[in-house]
């Protein structure tokens, strides 16, 4: 972060200093987590149902911030430290990262989408960071809170920043952007993720749509051409469609899924046809690619540096993670989080692989609401039709999961805890093995069942 000065931030945040002095240092950091505390740190206690940050703003000027935004003041005003009251600290941290992004005359792309938005995020970031210093939002801070700290981090060496901007309910996608306000506006695609907060998916497709309204002016939206959703926009601003379908201005063609070995295929836009190489499992990222060619060449790169990005992208942890252990075994691990459209292209990959025997450990999927019950079944039936050897379904939902793997001829094991399923997956995760996993993360944390694979011992 480049220096911002109390009276900086204060205007900044239409706030009240609340001990003005003179000789305080400059802000160079802002943290909400008091245990993330360092020199000349701005700290900023957040709220919420069942805490309230408020209640550690003297750890956290004890461990070094320089200053406080916060709703309350403490009962005891230290003398050497500042504290900026404001009536909502949320809302403060939103109008400083805004004025803050202010300062920054680079391109910013701002990603949305109903699946794939991180692996679309890393893919466009591979890319430009071909030619450019790119700033991108690290792991999962792609929130209210996670969005301004990405700003908040620019430090005026970066080209280009790559933003991922996720939501569950209608407003957040503009609340994000009115902090980003992009120059690109990319929606990777139209699911049945948060359906049970959005009501259908016309309701999805105008939360994301939300996106466009903080495009600056001359600015671009990137869209998935093969999504009909997607394609009933008329957007007043430039719009690139990538996609296989013939509409597209950014055609992907001459497709090759190598298994786990990863993706090849062309990608032809008006100025040039690109040989690319996916170096990570899944037809589905074509599309990411096709996103990040169109970026590419709107920023001004050319073919050799447009293949090269492509070609760098290492996938995302835990987001099909391909895990090599002893004896041929192989767990791709997907258990970031899980929706109909995420788990039907994990399947798809684990189907596509040369292992001897494959088998899909899957768990509930959350928020789909009155979709819940048959896109669970809807898997199974998949799984079955697949062909793939054994589905390990896990989870109160996942018992309709098991029904429709029955119902359509295949092999499933069903336990509604994890704990209970230990014996089976040890069981059945031997050698040669192509194990899947994949179930929504805030519910399931199926990442343990990753590490439990991963310890099993193997012997000759």
């Amino acid at each position: 972060m480049q220096p911002m000065t109390v009276k900086e931030i204060e205007h900044a945040v239409c706030g009240v200093w609340w001990n003005p002095q003179e000789g305080l240092p400059s802000v160079s950091v802002v943290s909400t987590d008091s245990r993330k505390i360092e020199k000349n740190c701005l700290f900023v206690p957040l709220t919420g149902e069942n805490f309230d940050g408020h209640n550690y703003i003297d750890a956290a000027l004890d461990s070094g911030a320089a200053g406080v935004l916060c709703a309350k003041l403490p009962k005891d005003l230290r003398a050497d430290k500042f504290y900026i009251k404001v009536d909502d600290t949320r809302l403060a941290l939103k109008a400083l990262a805004k004025v803050y992004r202010e300062k920054f005359d680079i391109p910013f792309v701002q990603i949305t989408g109903s699946v794939g938005k991180t692996t679309t995020k890393e893919m466009i970031a591979a890319v430009l960071s071909a030619k450019f210093k790119v700033l991108k939002t690290p792991e999962n801070y792609n929130n209210d809170v996670g969005t301004p700290l990405t700003l908040l981090s620019l430090t005026g060496e970066e080209q280009v920043a790559v933003i991922e901007t996720g939501m569950n309910h209608f407003g957040e996608i503009r609340y994000l952007g009115e902090m980003v306000q992009p120059d690109i506006a990319v929606i990777s695609n139209i699911g049945d993720a948060h359906i049970e907060f959005l009501g259908s998916r016309e309701g999805i497709l105008k939360a994301k749509s939300e996106i466009f309204e903080n495009l600056r002016p001359g600015g671009v939206a990137i869209l998935n051409g093969d999504d009909a959703l997607l394609n009933t926009l008329e957007l007043p601003c430039t719009t690139e469609r990538c996609g296989q379908s013939e509409h597209c201005g950014v055609r992907i063609g001459e497709v090759a899924d190598h298994g786990l070995g990863g993706v090849t295929c062309h990608v032809q836009t008006e100025k040039e046809t690109y040989e690319l190489v996916i170096n990570a499992p899944g037809e589905h990222l074509v599309y990411s690619a096709s996103m990040a060619v169109a970026i590419g060449e709107k920023l001004g790169m050319n073919k050799e540096e447009i293949e090269r990005g492509v070609a760098s992208f290492q996938g995302v942890g835990s987001r099909m993670e391909v895990v090599r252990l002893p004896g041929g075994r192989i767990i791709l691990n997907d258990c970031y989080n899980a929706n109909p459209q995420s788990v039907s292209a994990g399947l798809e990959v684990l189907a596509k692989s040369d292992a001897a025997r494959k088998i899909a450990i899957l768990g509930d999927m959350g928020e789909l609401g009155d979709l819940t019950e048959q896109a669970h079944y809807n898997i199974g039936t998949l799984a079955a039709m697949l062909g793939i050897d054994q589905v390990i379904a896990i989870g109160q939902k996942a018992s309709k999961l098991a029904e429709g793997v029955r119902d359509s001829g295949g092999s499933v094991s069903y336990f509604p805890e994890k704990s209970a399923a230990e014996e089976e997956l040890r069981k059945q995760f031997g050698p040669g093995t192509v194990a899947l996993v994949k179930a929504s993360h805030f519910s399931m944390h199926f990442e343990t069942i990753v590490e439990f694979l991963k310890n099993q011992e193997y012997t000759e």
